[in-house]
């Protein structure tokens, strides 16, 4: 019989949209045989952990992001990090190295994880960002994503080419000398008809303290609105919990089914603009009122450009109010991109030594 190739699965901990795009790759890689083990570290490595309890799973160093209470500090803070970064991907380099030798790990796909890379087996880079927007740096930040990137055998981009693309600007470049592949929107989401339970779902996730400041601030807002809330605060924590303030429930986190039946069971979607997010709501085909994270060029390029598309409208943190939902009915919300991926081919490149 022949052995099983092990792949390594490896997203970035910056909040949870790398680890949960990469759940339905996961799934797919063991429908198609493979051996997963999955490394990542913090909320990330948690999450994957209650998603797949039976995989292998590896703690990588930590790249130990968090965001300034400021948005227009969020750069300048990340540019002081660049030591402890690049001391982290030297890390990451070490530890594949390692689990290469004692693994025997014979494919890698890593979400945004710079130093999970190797060049004696085949290693994907998956990302949205080939270009990484920051403002009056973003030439140079854009620059150091695609030299990184160049280092992999192959580029998966989760997204489309052209007019159908979600992710605009941000993936579309020339300046990659490897193969890059279109391979659709990944979502762990699936749409489906159940009865409605709530008027309005809030997810959250993201870096501290910005999930915090925009979870005190909605509560503040919904609680004397008379609308059933659902409150996701996106908190990994191993038993679930759950609250109820009048109209609001609140719970830590979901699990990919629960969260996928209440989205479906919700009338509206508020949640920060992240590229992870607008996928899944985008299979879900939901409406939804987005507030990017102050400072985090990327969402706030997602957010305009899907409000100036009459898709999704959006507010600044600090300009929202209950009051900003009424924008809503004026925008058609998020449609499913339909998309024909086969996973087969995709993986072929394992089997390529």
């Amino acid at each position: 019989m022949m052995q099983r190739k092990t792949i390594l699965v490896a997203p970035l901990n910056w909040g949870l949209g790398h680890a949960t795009r990469c759940i339905p790759i996961i799934n797919e890689l063991i429908i198609h045989g493979f051996k997963v083990i999955i490394a990542s570290d913090g909320q990330a490595l948690l999450l994957l952990q209650k998603e797949f309890p039976k995989l292998e799973s590896i703690e990588l160093p930590s790249y130990d992001i968090s965001y300034a209470k400021k948005g227009a500090h969020l750069k300048w803070k990340l540019f002081l990090k660049i030591p402890h970064i690049l001391k982290t991907i030297s890390g990451e380099r070490k530890a594949i190295s390692k689990l290469i030798a004692e693994r025997s790990v014979q494919g890698i796909i890593s979400d945004n994880r710079w130093g999970v890379q190797n060049k004696t087996i085949p290693s994907v880079f998956i990302t949205h960002q080939i270009n990484v927007l920051s403002g009056n740096t973003s030439k140079l930040t854009g620059k150091l994503q695609q030299k990184y990137i160049n280092k992999f055998t192959t580029c998966w981009i989760p997204d489309l080419p052209g007019i159908k693309s979600l992710s605009g600007k941000l993936s579309y470049t020339d300046a990659l000398k490897l193969n890059t592949q279109y391979i659709g929107p990944l979502s762990r989401m699936t749409k489906m008809k159940v009865k409605k339970k709530y008027d309005i779902i809030i997810i959250l996730s993201g870096p501290e303290p910005q999930r915090t400041l925009l979870e005190n601030k909605l509560l503040s807002e919904f609680k004397d609105d008379d609308r059933q809330t659902l409150l996701v605060r996106g908190v990994i924590e191993a038993n679930e919990k759950t609250a109820h303030f009048d109209n609001i429930t609140i719970v830590n986190y979901l699990t990919t089914d629960a969260l996928s039946k209440a989205i479906n069971a919700s009338d509206l979607v508020i949640a920060r603009s992240g590229y992870t997010t607008i996928m899944d709501l985008s299979i879900l085909e939901k409406k939804a009122f987005f507030i990017p994270t102050p400072g985090q060029y990327e969402q706030i390029y997602l957010a305009k450009r899907l409000d100036q598309l009459g898709v999704t409208p959006h507010c600044a943190q600090e300009d929202f109010s209950v009051k900003s939902l009424s924008k809503i009915t004026s925008y058609s919300g998020l449609k499913n991109i339909q998309t024909d991926l086969d996973f087969g081919k995709l993986f072929s490149l394992f089997h390529s030594k």
